[in-house]
Formats: structure tokens, C-alpha cells, sequence
């Protein structure tokens, strides 16, 4: 909407110490959201903000905890385990959600702002800093006078601008085909999550280690040895399931490194808050809380499950990999990765669903390979690219979902620059 809106800095308002003024501009915006279209019919939504947002301007934070709104609000007994029961976190996330459409539709300014952050059950308030504040008073003298010379130079702003319109026509530039591909995350107020997959990985056990050591007395003393060197083994050596240890430290792959730090980079540059999530360090649930952009496909089961009922699709099929089209008759081609002689071809799907299962606009960035998805994320992360892959796309590409199947040709394990092969809006 254009218009600058800050928070109340924690501490400039003691709990409860909020003016009249301020707790009748707070509840006459509670009043207007939970009449709009995304309250009305959710009782429970407009129960949960009402509580929420009462007791924080009532000073009683203390009641803003999950187990007591598990009680107070869904009736769930003393002790009740909240790991287990996820009834509250899910309720905040869809009055998130609902607050979000709530004022991305709300055509005009108002004075204050609701917000619930994501992992907290405390609304925040955000004041418009272009109105007064609302204690703010101003003498009525100075006002009366100062009056007829801000009228004239709110007139005069408005005849330069309509001046400048009228000669200059269309000056304002179109947004950027990057710009348009990630508008509908950057239209959210929270932070994307850059979801990256950890493999299951062992490593030697340390009773293994010590074995080998014995007969070659001085090798794998320290740990930097364990971590640094391959451990030789005879390969007719037998082992047992024991002297395998699964590692937690490690198992990102190269390629989805790759993407993460061109995402980070690129909402750093446009000052959009994110966060990378690794493993099991992410859930449905924050995928239903927040836009996300998954990355890779085999090593990450929530690519799969978003893109197994699309137009191209990633399948396993008797160890190979491939991207498969399920198109209308006629229509089924299929993309493998495999050497061409001494360039090695890789193959990706980037993927954009703008009301996925999450209910959240979900991004997908994965190849056949690791070469593969790093091209995918140098293409949703470079203007030029995205430029000369929508120029023959639906006038209307930003509004709808798609996938773009890439190819990239690695040399040295470098993968070139991605090439568009196959498309599809709807």
C-alpha cells in the first residue's frame, strides 16, 4: 500500500501500559478484521486473535503461552502434552495466514497494524509512522497557522506530479521478470525458509578406527585425521553393522549449498528476512507458517510429494533418475541425465505454486543431480536469465503457477548455463 509502518519498540510500552487512545485504535482494528472476509466464518480464528491481542493490551503476557491457550481457548486439560498435540502453533499459523490476506486485500491505510510473529503468541502493533502518533497532540495555534502553507504545498506536490505524469508517460519501469517470479513470497510479511534436505550419512565407528590403528600404529590419532583421511581398508575386510555409526554433522549436497547461498544473498540484497532450515529442522507445519523454496529432489521428500501429480515430474525407476512429462496425449517426454561424450548432461525442474498443500506459495529448485539443481537456482536467481525464459510466457505468467524444465551441460564438474527446454503455466 505504500506506506512506511514501524513497531512498537519492545520496552517503550510497559505490559499494559498502553494509552486510551492506542487501546481504542487497537480494538477498532480488531473489530474491523474480525468482520472482514477471512475472519467472518472462522470462529475460532476470530476467538484465538481476540484473546491474544485482549490480554496483551490488559498486560497479561503471562496467559500468552501455549499451554494456557491450549486450556483456555481448545479446553485441553492441565497437563495436556503439547509435543504431542499441535492444536495451538497450527491455530496461530492460520490467523497469521488470514491476517496476511487480511491487509495484502485491505484497499486503504490504517492507523495500526496486527501482527502475530512467527513462533510467538505476543501480537505486535505497528503504528503508521506518516500519521501522528496517537498521543501526539499538536497546539492549536501554531496548527491554524501553519495550516494554509502545508495546504499549498500538498497542491503544489500534487499539479508537479500530475505535471510530470502528463509529460512522461509510462517513465515508471516494468517490474523485472525477477521481480514478477518471486513477487508472491515478497509480498508476505514472513521470512522465507530455504529448506535444504539432509541424507542419512555413517562414518566409521571409533572402535573400527582404533582396530586399524593397531596394526598401523601412528594413523588416526586425532580427530582431524578421522575427519581429513579415508580410512584404507583391506576391500575383502569384513565389518559389521556396528562399525558403522550414523553422523549427524554432515550430508548436504554441493548443489544445495549451492542454492542456499544464492537465495541468501539475493533476499539479503532485496532485505527480505530469511532463514535456512537443514533436515528435520523444518517441518509441515513451518511450511504451512511460512513461503519456503525447497531445494533438491531425490534427497528431499517434500519436493517429491509437491511435484508428483504436476506436468513434469521427477520418478525413480530401477536405479535410474529422470524427469517425466504427463502430458496430454501425445505429449510425454522424458529427460535423463547421462554423458555426451566428454560433457556430462544434467537435467531440472524449477517449480512455483502459488497455493500449494501448504496453503503457503512454495518454490522448488532440484535437478537429477547436484549440477542439475545448482543450475535451477542460478536460474530463479539471476534477472537474465529469467528475462529470456518468460519472454514467450502468458501475458499474465506472474498470477499463475508454473514449472520450467532446465538443461545444463557440466564440464569438470562445472555445470553450464541453464537452458529452457519445456514449460507450463496454469
Amino acid at each position: 500500500m505504500g506506506i512506511t509502518a514501524q513497531p512498537i519498540v519492545s520496552g517503550q510500552h510497559e505490559s499494559g501500559c498502553f494509552t486510551d487512545r492506542e487501546k481504542a485504535a487497537i480494538l477498532a482494528e480488531l473489530r474491523t478484521i474480525l468482520e472482514s472476509q477471512p475472519f467472518r466464518n472462522s470462529s475460532r480464528s476470530k476467538q484465538f486473535l481476540s484473546y491474544i491481542v485482549q490480554h496483551k493490551l490488559d498486560g497479561r503476557e503471562d496467559l500468552l503461552k501455549e499451554r494456557t491457550i491450549g486450556m483456555e481457548i481448545f479446553q485441553r486439560q492441565a497437563g495436556y502434552a503439547t509435543g504431542d498435540d499441535a492444536v495451538v502453533p497450527v491455530q496461530a499459523g492460520e490467523v497469521r495466514r488470514r491476517l496476511e490476506r487480511y491487509y495484502h486485500n485491505s484497499p486503504n491505510a490504517t492507523p495500526v497494524r496486527i501482527e502475530l510473529p512467527l513462533g510467538s503468541y505476543s501480537p505486535e502493533f505497528r503504528w503508521d509512522v506518516v500519521a501522528a502518533p496517537p498521543e501526539a497532540k499538536l497546539p492549536a495555534a501554531p496548527r491554524k497557522r501553519w495550516l494554509p502553507w502545508i495546504a499549498g504545498a500538498v497542491c503544489l506536490s500534487l499539479v508537479l506530479a500530475a505535471s510530470l505524469a502528463t509529460r512522461s508517460p509510462g517513465r515508471r519501469p516494468a517490474p523485472s521478470a525477477l521481480e514478477q517470479f518471486w513477487s508472491p513470497i515478497f509480498a508476505t510479511s514472513q521470512p522465507v525458509l530455504i529448506c535444504l534436505a539432509k541424507p542419512v550419512m555413517y562414518r566409521p565407528s571409533l572402535e573400527l578406527y582404533r582396530r586399524y590403528s593397531k596394526s598401523h600404529p601412528g594413523t588416526f590419532q586425532t580427530e582431524v585425521e578421522r575427519y581429513d583421511q579415508a580410512l584404507p581398508l583391506d576391500k575383502n575386510e569384513k565389518l559389521v553393522w556396528s562399525d558403522m555409526q550414523p553422523y549427524e554433522d554432515y550430508g548436504v549436497a554441493m548443489g544445495d549449498v549451492d542454492v542456499a547461498v544464492r537465495l541468501s544473498a539475493l533476499f539479503e540484497h532485496i532485505k527480505k528476512p530469511s532463514q535456512v532450515r537443514i533436515g528435520s529442522h523444518y517441518s509441515f507445519e513451518d511450511l504451512r507458517n511460512s513461503p519456503a523454496v525447497v531445494v533438491g529432489a531425490f534427497n528431499n521428500r517434500w519436493t517429491m510429494q509437491m511435484t508428483s501429480n504436476l506436468r513434469f515430474m521427477f520418478i525413480e525407476e530401477n536405479g535410474q533418475f529422470r524427469i517425466q512429462e504427463q502430458g496430454p496425449s501425445g505429449m510425454s517426454r522424458t529427460w535423463v541425465q547421462g554423458p555426451r561424450g566428454e560433457i556430462v548432461q544434467d537435467f531440472a525442474i524449477v517449480t512455483r505454486l502459488l497455493d500449494a498443500k501448504t496453503g503457503q506459495v512454495v518454490i522448488a529448485a532440484a535437478g537429477l543431480g547436484a549440477r542439475g539443481t545448482q543450475a535451477a537456482g542460478e536460474f530463479i536467481s539471476r534477472p537474465d536469465y529469467l528475462e529470456q525464459a518468460f519472454r514467450s510466457a502468458p501475458t499474465d505468467w506472474q498470477k499463475k503457477n508454473l514449472q520450467v524444465v532446465l538443461q545444463t551441460s557440466v564440464t569438470d564438474s562445472v555445470p553450464g548455463p541453464p537452458r529452457v527446454v519445456a514449460t507450463y503455466f496454469w
